[in-house]
């Protein structure tokens, strides 16, 4: 599983505005220990992206972030917009080819410079495409867990009040999100108290990971938090949340909600249930604070639940994000083939 590092956003517009990401993504890259070329290339991925979205869709926005897997490091590029989508996305793949005869050759020089990619298109519903470049150009060998995450701050503020947080060992996985009360630095503080915790007591069980969140939290503002722990060797997912922090997990085309209690995390915390289910491999988490909407429906978007973890975030918020508050969706996808 890739570790994610927070995001830098991005608005992309105008032509002018191209620059301001590229050469963002360039000092990322130098912190990163980029070669020269593999920066180089990195830029030319941000380039395009950016060129296709102020020329097909006029508005949009890349988002950039460090990510690590073991030793190696590299940047996950996201590029969103809400233009009118591809039709056929295959002939805009072709390598060389630039459908609007602009600074780029086309979609097919993001695909052979980055170590991964993958776009959800449909037409009226806009583009996102992931694009993930490593410090070098040898593969990595695939893991049993994908994650993918949206932690974006209300726009009037610097810091995401919301946190989240994942810890992996050879039976558990766990996953916690955390929303501060309010938001701003203070709601920030709250939720890194959640997320030490899990860092603090990997092994612990849901309901007791919460009580020491709820630890950690006093004298703080408060949060709500909702923890997640699947056990791969029982295949079962245990789940315990407080707070308006929605979570759901689906097995092919059945989607199964999971229940938090009313309360406040560092202030009144009730008592905390735990609740057990069946998982199995192949299956998708899926966790959101209050601040995206519930109205979502994975069905509206034909094939998006097959996507990489990035781009079902990115699609939730960009799609049902309030605008008034912190917004994070986190997204878990078990890639275990099932025996």
């Amino acid at each position: 599983m890739n570790s994610l590092g927070p995001q830098s956003i991005f608005s992309i517009g105008g032509l002018s505005e191209i620059g301001v990401v590229r050469r963002a993504g360039n000092l990322m890259a130098q912190s990163q220990g980029f070669s020269e070329l593999r920066a180089g290339e990195l830029a030319l991925v941000i380039t395009e992206a950016a060129t296709n979205i102020s020329k097909h869709a006029q508005q949009g926005t890349i988002y950039l972030r460090m990510v690590s897997r073991g030793s190696r490091k590299g940047i996950e590029m996201l590029a969103v917009d809400k233009g009118p989508g591809m039709v056929d996305l295959p002939h805009n793949m072709q390598d060389g080819r630039s459908s609007t005869g602009t600074y780029g050759v086309g979609l097919g020089t993001i695909q052979r410079l980055s170590s991964e990619l993958e776009i959800y298109t449909a037409p009226g519903k806009g583009c996102v495409l992931m694009a993930l470049v490593w410090d070098d150009v040898t593969t990595l060998e695939s893991t049993d867990w994908q994650v993918g995450a949206m932690c974006i701050p209300l726009p009037s503020e610097d810091v995401c009040g919301d946190g989240w947080a994942n810890g992996q060992d050879e039976q558990l996985l766990n996953i916690l999100l955390a929303d501060g009360l309010g938001h701003g630095p203070e709601a920030a503080i709250a939720s890194n108290l959640a997320t030490n915790a899990l860092n603090h007591y990997p092994q612990a069980l849901p309901a007791r990971m919460m009580q020491h969140c709820h630890d950690a939290l006093r004298g703080s503002r408060g949060a709500a938090v909702a923890i997640a722990q699947i056990n791969t060797d029982t295949d079962e997912i245990r789940f315990a949340g407080v707070g308006n922090i929605a979570a759901s997990f689906y097995h092919h085309d059945k989607r199964q909600h999971l229940i938090s209690s009313n309360g406040i995390v560092g202030s009144n915390l009730p008592r905390v249930r735990e609740y057990p289910a069946a998982w199995q491999p192949d299956s998708t988490l899926i966790l959101h604070s209050d601040g995206i909407t519930t109205h979502w429906d994975l069905e509206q978007y034909p094939g998006l639940k097959h996507s990489h973890p990035s781009l079902i975030a990115a699609v939730l918020f960009r799609d049902f994000c309030r605008g008034r508050d912190d917004g994070t969706v986190v997204v878990v996808k078990d890639q275990r083939e099932r025996v």
